[in-house]
């Protein structure tokens, strides 16, 4: 499935797997609302990578202010939790927007070497601020107040679940919106052929950096869901290991496809977990051998799974 599949039909998939995991696993729903809340990063950055082609080593920057923001404005007193929201969706934003004129030119390994710095420079200024990001230490002083004053984050994780579902069904049709929309359809020129673009005359760089800012704001309301039910932030949340899960989170779900995206953080999640679990030493190792094996057997990722099947099928007819 691309990112143009019918939202009638990916869209009510995806919140009846989600239901369907809360009616089966309540034991776990802290599992699920952080599958749900690394699915809607995933999607953040697949909208840079997938259908504007910008590749970057740096997006979990976007992801750990918006975790932060929540937690400063808790510690400062602002607990509702769709206003710190909002105010991790404006302050990743303006941060994206800040950082995006350094993005947008050169190539892509350009961007890499970008973006990869900017990731190790906010990593270090959080660790030195210690008096606002807490260090290495982080953050949990902090409150976190009921939903619109209605609903309190419970301790079995209920409220987070829905919360985190409701939040990545936003972000969906958010994405699936722009991806569909002659704008979407300028960024898949762009990532496709920039030259041409240019030769055209599409404002390539002013498309890109809109793009950037779009999905560092998404991020950023990741980063809020987390650290609002979990009541911590932390300096991981803006690392660049952070930032290269989510690269492999789109890798094995098929970049420029929202449900294959979806599918691949929610595998990744999982197997994390898993294998962590299994062994807390080597679990590692076969997070690399997966990833080894979605690049040789689905070069596509799990979005062009239906389509390799299909090939395959007809070759033994």
């Amino acid at each position: 499935m691309t990112a143009s599949c019918p939202l009638h039909l990916a869209l009510p998939s995806l919140v009846g797997a989600a239901l369907a995991a809360y009616l089966l696993f309540p034991d776990h729903l802290g599992l699920i609302a952080s599958i749900l809340i690394v699915a809607t990063f995933a999607l953040s950055y697949d909208l840079l990578q997938g259908h504007a082609g910008i590749v970057s080593l740096g997006h979990a920057v976007f992801f750990g202010i918006g975790a932060y923001t929540v937690a400063v404005l808790g510690g400062a007193g602002i607990t509702e939790p769709l206003a710190t929201l909002l105010a991790a969706l404006a302050v990743s934003g303006a941060l994206a927007g800040l950082v995006a004129r350094i993005v947008v030119v050169g190539n892509d390994f350009t961007r890499l070497l970008v973006t990869l710095g900017v990731c190790f420079l906010f990593h270090e200024i959080a660790n030195q601020m210690h008096w606002l990001t807490g260090g290495a230490d982080g953050l949990s002083a902090f409150t976190v107040g009921p939903i619109a004053g209605l609903f309190a984050f419970d301790f079995r994780g209920r409220t987070a679940f829905f919360y985190a579902l409701a939040v990545l069904v936003l972000v969906y049709l958010a994405v699936w919106r722009i991806t569909t929309s002659p704008f979407g359809l300028a960024l898949r020129g762009i990532r496709e052929n920039t030259r041409r673009m240019h030769a055209v005359g599409a404002p390539v760089a002013r498309h890109m950096a809109a793009t950037y800012v779009l999905a560092g704001g998404m991020a950023g309301m990741a980063g809020a869901v987390l650290a609002q039910t979990s009541n911590f932030a932390s300096l991981d949340m803006l690392g660049f290991e952070r930032s290269a899960e989510v690269v492999m989170m789109t890798a094995i779900g098929g970049t420029g496809s929202i449900p294959g995206v979806i599918l691949g953080a929610s595998l990744f999640t999982w197997l994390k977990d898993a294998l962590s679990a299994f062994s807390p030493k080597y679990w590692h190792l076969g997070i690399g051998l997966v990833l080894m094996a979605s690049v040789f057997v689905l070069p596509d990722g799990l979005a062009g799974l239906p389509a390799r099947l299909g090939r395959l099928m007809r070759r033994a007819s």
